[in-house]
């Protein structure tokens, strides 16, 4: 068999030849439309260089690049084929004055609701910054919906930086969340998500449930939320809060741990993540006591966390070691990803507070969740809506994916 020539000269735009066409087939979706397209182009003797198809609200539009454009026009625009009565059939040129490779990003849009005001002032931004969206699919319609917008760009890494940064103040405005992630092989694979769990996996500060046992607990969480705001040092200011509670009986954690609730959606990002085959991490400025138990249910391979001093069965009002601080939390990121043999380039963090922003700056992705104003102006994105599970579209899981995974188990018997 003779090799075929490279439709494609040297110059030309990657998948575009001199002599091509844009056929765009548009109407109401039903089966056979794809097939019947291609038979009718079958006696052309055009190649097939790019297509696509997108079905929304029951509409199709189908898009295909082709090369030998006069046969090609003269088919499908001079006759209607058989197979594709009732729909709009256009040819028309592609463009081919793009002659370099573009940087490829994925902005992903949530809002609950999201409206149109809100999708076209950040397409504006994007329009504006050079950036062209070359694709969009919806990564969720609830409880959050979510799109994702499949963005080239040939500005450099500090342009990207000051992309991210427009989208996240333009789309606060809007009361949507906007996040900016690299495209390619970086997103694909394994990876490692460390997450922060006060106020992050779980709702509650657990501080200040153990607090409130001893009668302190408003004391403690106005401490509490000045050193998440990053206003006080976090190890002087965890080893205030811990010494309100000497004295305290070591049971009471059994009811703290009884009133901890994970974070909506908290499960089902575990459940997929796992399904991935991604190891998770918990590192937390809160207490081993707690925080192990939960890794436990949840299946999740490494902890780090502060342990509380006992002695004769009481609090002493003292934490074992050192204090599980930013840097600690960052070094623990660190060590995690080196034991599982992963670059971190391909590490996730996500947490709430300032003192999570070392880690989050060491990661790959850097989440801030519900955070502080400081977290959510450093972090690579930022999710303000009340469920944890709006992860998983910044990772480019769908809710589909989730719940045929879901279903999936379910037939084969499993939790």
């Amino acid at each position: 068999m003779p090799t075929p020539t490279p439709d494609t000269p040297s110059g030309t735009p990657s998948g575009t030849a001199p002599d091509s066409v844009l056929v765009t087939v548009t109407g109401p979706d039903r089966p056979g439309v794809t097939s019947a397209l291609f038979a009718a182009l079958e006696p052309t003797g055009t190649h097939v260089l790019d297509v696509e198809q997108v079905v929304v609200g029951g509409v199709l539009t189908l898009s295909v690049l082709l090369t030998r454009a006069d046969a090609v026009r003269a088919t499908v625009a001079g006759t209607r084929p058989e197979g594709l009565e009732g729909l709009e059939i256009r040819c028309t040129a592609p463009r081919t004055d793009v002659t370099d490779r573009p940087r490829r990003l994925h902005v992903t849009l949530l809002g609950a609701p999201l409206l149109p005001a809100a999708v076209a002032r950040v397409t504006t931004v994007l329009a504006q910054a050079g950036a062209n969206v070359d694709r969009v699919r919806r990564m969720s319609a609830e409880p959050v919906t979510s799109v994702e917008l499949d963005v080239s760009t040939r500005g450099g890494p500090d342009d990207v930086l000051a992309l991210r940064r427009t989208l996240a103040v333009e789309a606060g405005r809007h009361g949507l969340d906007a996040a900016v992630s690299p495209a390619g092989l970086a997103r694909m694979g394994r990876r490692l998500v460390v997450m922060d769990v006060d106020s992050t996996l779980i709702q509650q500060e657990v501080i200040e449930l153990l607090a409130a046992h001893a009668g302190r607990g408003a004391e403690v969480a106005a401490v509490t939320e000045r050193a998440m705001r990053g206003e006080l040092d976090f190890a002087a200011s965890l080893r205030e809060r811990v010494a309100c509670l000497e004295g305290l009986d070591v049971s009471v954690v059994q009811d703290v741990r009884a009133a901890v609730a994970l974070t909506p959606g908290a499960r089902t990002l575990c459940r997929t993540l796992h399904r991935l085959g991604f190891t998770l991490a918990l590192v937390s400025g809160g207490f081993l006591e707690v925080v192990g138990p939960l890794a436990a249910e949840l299946g999740i391979a490494h902890v780090r966390a502060n342990r509380l001093q006992v002695v004769h069965g009481r609090f002493t009002g003292r934490v074992l070691g050192p204090v599980v601080d930013r840097a600690a939390k960052a070094a623990a990121l660190r060590e995690f990803a080196a034991a599982e043999g992963l670059p971190l380039h391909r590490t996730v963090a996500i947490g709430d507070g300032a003192n999570d922003l070392d880690m989050i700056g060491a990661a790959g992705l850097g989440i801030a969740f519900n955070a502080k104003p400081v977290v959510r102006e450093q972090a690579d994105a930022a999710l303000n809506v009340p469920y944890l599970d709006a992860v998983l579209p910044l990772l480019g899981i769908t809710r589909e994916d989730v719940e045929d995974a879901d279903l999936a188990d379910e037939a084969l018997g499993r939790d």
